[in-house]
């Protein structure tokens, strides 16, 4: 709630002052503050010193003012529609990213309906590197070399003996070499489903297939699911 004060000048010493707040309906509340304001100002000249009345620049004085926060009220209730709009709208476009994938640094659910799709990173200075494979308690299960320039890697689930692993949540990471050096380590981007977009105190979220969320402005690439 936005609280306004306006001070009226002073009266024989005294002063007076005009306290009103707006919520949702900011017209209702300035329809009554004007009325209050009014019977403020009537008052207001009905105790004057006669012998030192108020000016009259002063009475328009009052009522600019009220009239510049009457339209900063009506202005502030014109950009809250216009945002809640707005964010509506963008909301509405950001529904149609639900069942695609998205390339993000992010863990990946695994159903067994089909291959991860990992977009490898190699660190600075380094001259090959390996793919880890982690499951949901952060045990690494399988490692496999990448050979130097490939763009993408696919992992398929299979264990050693090619049977499908357990449906689940999985976490990719490269590990870095400079020959038998390790020069870094970091999680892969993943390309994984987009279960759910949201909003969030204007921040528009993306709900991946591991449960996880991610700032929209996180997701490097988009394509249609397989």
């Amino acid at each position: 709630m936005v609280e306004t004060l306006v001070s009226t000048p002073s009266i024989a010493g005294g002063s007076t002052q005009f306290s009103g707040s707006t919520e949702a309906s900011g017209s209702d509340a300035l329809s009554s503050d004007f009325e209050t304001f009014l019977k403020m100002l009537t008052v207001q000249v009905q105790n004057q010193d006669p012998l030192n009345p108020v000016d009259s620049t002063d009475y328009a004085t009052q009522l600019a003012t009220f009239s510049s926060v009457e339209q900063q009220v009506l202005t502030n209730d014109l950009l809250r529609s216009m945002a809640e709009t707005l964010g509506g709208s963008s909301l509405q476009n950001m529904s149609g990213l639900i069942g695609m994938e998205a390339l993000a640094r992010a863990p990946v659910y695994f159903d067994q309906s089909g291959p991860i799709s990992i977009r490898p990173e190699l660190a600075e200075g380094a001259n090959r590197a390996e793919l880890v494979v982690r499951d949901e308690s952060g045990a690494v299960i399988q490692r496999f070399d990448i050979p130097q320039g490939q763009e993408s890697v696919i992992w398929a689930g299979g264990d050693d003996n090619g049977d499908l692993l357990p449906a689940g949540v999985y976490r990719f990471e490269i590990d870095s070499f400079n020959d038998e050096t390790l020069v870094g380590s970091q999680l892969a981007q993943v390309y994984s489903r987009i279960n759910e977009v949201r909003s969030d105190e204007g921040v528009t979220l993306v709900r991946l297939s591991d449960g996880s969320e991610l700032p929209q402005s996180l997701i490097t690439g988009l394509r249609h699911a397989n």
